[in-house]
């Protein structure tokens, strides 16, 4: 489906997702994964409470109804109607009085953004909390406050969506993003809406290299959960992956963390890109000590060449996990300039893997297929052929050729001969088009 005008469709994605209450499980993950239903062809699935997913257990669902903290003058302190993120999520019910200093250690506020509230959770140990901009926590006069939240947990399931788009070939790319956190702009919807817009960009494209598979699921647990039911074949069919998150917000270039091996083709096709060309790549090492669920895909059980894309990278901005992370603050300008990038990312991507030269015996005749000019002069050369000249495309198809073996990767190629794999693409297609050239499995050194 064509979308005629991206930023108002975002936009209004947007709206409707934002005051849904997210959970790892229950009701608003459900609402959220249906909304995504709307747009994209998601199949939702479900694993019940209480299974086992490799070292983990499915929790029960978390179903909130209400919660309000009022204090001794009466006043309200924390609302569960203004803010979804005024309720500790996963927080057990409570109805009862309490003195301030009874209160204070289930009160959460983050004293280095004061005027905001913090998201706060507590999944797999049963408490109850609020969560309270800081300088509102300062100014709490003693007494006692009447605290209630009315939640339940429940025997349910845990919910993620997917989705393909078939391509050519078998070899799948994997775009995953997270559904569990309420109410956050850049560090929640941006990831989901990204992942969107590119199922309906890639679905136009005329070719398809790859099968490319779409994965919307909650944080952690539910990456755990996928890769319990299709791990086994995501290690059989993965050839790249990205985790989208945080893709809005100010930062003016794309942040990608390494997949686990480092050197794998998405690797080193973003590594060209960022040394390249102008594409605006910062690298960041893999690490399994903070991000998002490339540590799941890149544990080592699953080793899966599955990298982290980021636009405003999560704790490097004062709105990350609080009230500030909002709409205004992500940008759904910032968001399309991301789709942007990424599209390009993945077209270089397409063409970065292994190909043999069908001719391989001595240089192939390029006159007698047009590709060599029949006069040899400087007049010649000095002709544009898309954004290099003749010589300069004449050279790029030799050396192609030259270097297509199948054992050499057209990113390395690329990266050989100094060019952004991006302006590779013209050159592949063109001998690819005379048959000069067969596609590989991309898979060869997965």
């Amino acid at each position: 489906m064509y979308i005629e005008n991206e930023s108002e469709w975002l936009s209004r994605l947007f709206d409707d997702l934002w005051p849904v209450t997210r959970s790892i499980t229950g009701p608003g993950l459900r609402k959220s994964l249906k909304i995504f239903r709307e747009e994209i062809p998601l199949e939702i699935e479900g694993v019940p409470s209480g299974t086992d997913v490799f070292d983990w257990e499915i929790p029960p669902e978390w179903h909130i109804y209400e919660g309000r903290l009022t204090g001794p003058d009466r006043n309200i302190y924390a609302d569960f109607d203004e803010t979804n993120l005024a309720v500790v999520n996963y927080s057990k019910a409570v109805n009862g009085s309490f003195s301030l200093d009874e209160l204070k250690p289930h009160l959460y506020t983050d004293p280095s953004v004061p005027d905001a509230t913090p998201y706060v959770t507590s999944y797999y140990e049963r408490t109850w909390g609020f969560c309270l901009p800081h300088q509102v926590y300062e100014e709490l006069p003693e007494g006692e406050y009447y605290a209630h939240i009315d939640s339940e947990f429940v025997d349910g399931e845990l919910n993620f969506g997917h989705t393909v788009l078939p391509g050519e070939s078998d070899e799948e790319v994997l775009l995953s993003s997270y559904l569990c956190h309420p109410s956050l702009a850049n560090n929640e919807l941006s990831g989901p809406l990204v992942l969107a817009a590119l199922y309906h960009r890639l679905s136009e494209w005329e070719n398809r290299q790859f099968t490319y598979r779409f994965v919307l699921c909650p944080e952690t647990i539910g990456s755990i959960a996928y890769l319990s039911e299709y791990g086994d074949h995501l290690k059989d069919a993965l050839v790249g992956g990205l985790v989208l998150t945080c893709l809005g917000g100010p930062s003016e270039s794309l942040s990608y963390k390494t997949s686990r091996r480092e050197n794998a083709l998405i690797d080193k096709t973003v590594q060209n890109l960022k040394e390249q060309s102008d594409k605006g790549f910062k690298i960041r090492q893999f690490t399994p000590t903070g991000g998002s669920d490339e540590r799941q895909y890149c544990s080592p059980g699953f080793n899966l060449p599955v990298g982290q894309i980021a636009r405003t990278v999560y704790g490097q901005y004062d709105g990350y996990h609080n009230s500030n992370d909002d709409k205004e603050f992500m940008g759904i300008d910032s968001l399309i300039q991301s789709v942007d990038l990424i599209e390009n990312l993945l077209q270089s991507f397409e063409y970065a893997g292994y190909y043999e030269n069908q001719k391989p015996y001595g240089e192939p005749m390029l006159g007698k297929r047009d590709l060599y000019p029949n006069i040899n002069s400087p007049q010649q050369w000095e002709r544009a052929n898309s954004v290099v000249n003749e010589q300069e495309f004449l050279n790029r198809i030799l050396t192609v050729l030259n270097y297509s073996d199948g054992e050499h990767a057209m990113v390395e190629i690329a990266d050989d001969y100094g060019c952004p794999m991006d302006e590779m693409i013209p050159v592949v297609e063109t001998l690819l088009d005379h048959n000069l050239l067969q596609r590989v499995l991309t898979s060869y050194d997965k």
